[in-house]
């Protein structure tokens, strides 16, 4: 039997063949094929086809490979089990392979309270808490509001405080859904203990409270306003079996938890390309000319692209980097950038250009190659559809909605797909255009140099570090969890379990930030070492660093920092390991590069160790600069 993945959709029938004999070696295609599948919008039955045939699959052994492992736990007081094949589908969307725990009915406070619970045994990744709308305000019209959400304040940071503080998971706490009946209508506010004006309340108050414990808030308050509440709530459902959130909702749920999961783990696109005639104005301007071009006020069209712009333009500001992939004269496509009065995206919002004959797929690749981050990173925005078509086929791992054929829909569009999701922004997220602009002149300066020696030294480099403390740790765990490719161990780190690690005397957590002739290039690098089994030894449990700062030898001035560090806190010896993925293969010889001994090499990992005694040396490019401020 074909172990081939493939499936047909005759409007509620799902068709899928009888899982291979567990004999038959696992498919090739098994992983992206899955993903494709996850990637359709099914009816509740079908996600429980789909979620059975998957799990059957994994019991044989044949679980997509490449799929990061998640355990994530669902507590709350009604029912929840509708939600787990939903979660376990949509996370391959993610490339997440998901495990489940449901928390028993009503008992989420002993589950998460008793360290002997099966909870604390299954040592969740991700808590979500999907407490219904009448646990956490009631259902009747209370006297005393203030105190009643108070209470509820104090019993919902008792349990943040053990998830994250004790277990070291994300949580999503989700907000309260807004299905309360209205007894004063418009003027609800002025009966504030109302059920109604309750939920409103607490779901204003949550997310302040949410960021104070560093809690991911699900939004399913702000998505019912977009879809009406009958889409996320049946009443009848709610009264027979206690489900608040519909069945049929069950897949936007997943929708939007795992969105924030994978944004906490670097999982979130890094930049938006974009076609440009008909995409950010309307017409073609190698036949319509500069004037002819819709953009700008005066006309429903014209502001309806305009419109796009403002949000395109938007992104850019809180750190999407855009980039433009046209089949055009490259001399008329720059022209609207730089002529046309009424145009809101300029030069020099644009880190990669390119506007040729070429097809779409090779200028994509290009442009990733440019800029220095996967193909995974990359939106693709064009309005044609066999454009899109092509570059699904032809780069399945680059992200590409489905546009709209009016141009006012398309801010709508791509905001509701949740590619560019973020938990948090840093300074240096703001900063991310100009980061890679400057990157990109290096690498011009690069081409043009004779020789690498003298190429290095022209930069100018800076190496500034210090130890990373409370001001650095949000730009430190975003780095971690975001960093695959010059990572050696891709460890991951809560945001909790990095600010234990910064506060612990016997561990060495060290960020660097790195400047040039071309201006600042941000926190670049962040090594991690933790006391190791043999006495006057550190592990390093993580070392990573930015892709646009290779080439330069920025790792040996790390390394430098990090033997003296450790020599000054009597440590004798550096271990170093290596676990390769599907990502890291460009970091396979960091450590013999570097100087390092190998003590073992098997197939998951390989050790490495170095004497503190041993001279390193700083390359004589890169002045080492100690103790400099945080730079977020």
């Amino acid at each position: 039997m074909a172990t081939r993945l493939e499936w047909l959709v005759r409007d509620e029938t799902l068709v899928l063949p009888a899982p291979a004999p567990a004999s038959d070696p696992p498919s090739a295609d098994f992983t992206a094929v899955a993903q494709q599948l996850a990637h359709r919008d099914f009816s509740f039955t079908q996600i429980f086809k789909v979620d059975r045939w998957l799990q059957a699959l994994s019991l044989q052994g044949r679980a997509p490979e490449h799929m990061r492992p998640l355990r994530i736990a669902v507590l709350g007081a009604a029912t929840l089990d509708h939600l787990v094949p939903a979660l376990r589908v949509v996370g391959l969307r993610h490339g997440f392979n998901i495990d489940i725990q449901v928390g028993h009915y009503g008992q989420y406070l002993a589950d998460v309270m008793d360290r002997n619970s099966p909870l604390h045994a299954f040592a969740p990744d991700v808590v979500v808490l999907a407490l219904d709308a009448a646990h956490l305000v009631g259902e009747a019209v209370q006297p005393d509001g203030g105190r009643v959400l108070d209470e509820t304040f104090a019993r919902l940071r008792a349990l943040w405080r053990v998830l994250v503080g004790e277990l070291g998971a994300q949580v999503v706490q989700q907000a309260a859904l807004p299905r309360m009946p209205a007894l004063l209508g418009n003027n609800e506010h002025r009966l504030g203990g109302s059920p109604a004006a309750l939920v409103q309340t607490f779901n204003a108050r949550l997310r302040n409270e949410a960021d104070a414990a560093g809690v991911d808030v699900l939004a399913i308050d702000t998505q019912v306003m977009r879809d009406g509440l009958s889409a996320w709530h049946d009443p009848v459902l709610w009264l027979k079996a206690r489900q608040e959130i519909s069945p049929a909702a069950a897949q936007h749920y997943a929708e939007l938890t795992c969105r924030l999961v994978s944004a906490r783990r670097g999982g979130s696109a890094k930049c938006l390309v974009l076609d440009l005639d008909n995409t950010l104005w309307g017409g073609v301007i190698g036949d319509d000319g500069l004037d002819g071009i819709a953009i700008g006020q005066g006309s429903p069209e014209g502001e309806a692209f305009l419109g796009f712009q403002r949000y395109v333009l938007s992104l850019m500001e809180r750190g999407v980097i855009l980039a433009v992939c046209s089949k055009n004269d490259e001399a008329n496509a720059r022209a609207a950038f730089e002529r046309h009065p009424d145009m809101l995206l300029r030069p020099e919002h644009i880190t990669a250009f390119l506007a040729n004959w070429d097809d779409k797929p090779t200028n994509l690749r290009r442009i990733a190659d440019q800029i220095g981050i996967g193909l995974d990173a990359l939106v693709f925005v064009d309005d044609n559809p066999f454009e899109r078509e092509l570059v699904r086929q032809t780069l399945p791992m680059v992200r590409v909605p489905e546009m709209p054929d009016d141009a006012a829909l398309y801010a709508d569009r791509l905001a509701s797909a949740g590619y560019f999701e973020a938990v948090a922004l840093t300074s240096e997220d703001a900063a991310r255009t100009q980061l890679y602009a400057a990157n990109a002149a290096r690498a011009r300066l690069r081409d043009e140099a004779t020789d690498l020696a003298g190429y290095l030294a022209s930069l100018d480099m800076a190496l500034e570090w210090q130890r990373v403390d409370r001001s650095g740790l949000a730009r430190a765990t975003q780095l971690a969890n975001k960093t695959n490719q010059f990572n050696l161990t891709t460890r991951r780190y809560s945001e909790a379990e990095m600010a234990a690690l910064i506060v612990d005397p016997a561990a060495c957590v060290l960020q660097f930030r790195l400047r040039d002739r071309y201006g600042d290039n941000g926190v670049i690098a962040l090594i991690v070492a933790v006391p190791a089994q043999a006495p006057a030894a550190l592990e390093i449990d993580a070392w990573l660093m930015s892709c646009r700062v290779l080439g330069r030898d920025v790792e040996r001035a790390c390394l430098a920092v990090l033997v003296a560090e450790a020599a000054a806190a009597g440590v004798t010896e550096l271990q170093g390991v290596f676990r390769p993925t599907a990502r890291n293969d460009m970091v396979r010889d960091h450590y013999a590069r570097l100087g390092f001994t190998a003590v073992y090499e098997g197939d998951d990992e390989t050790r490495w160790r170095l004497s503190t005694a041993a001279p390193v040396g700083a390359p004589r490019a890169i002045r080492v600069v100690p103790q400099v401020a945080a730079g977020d």
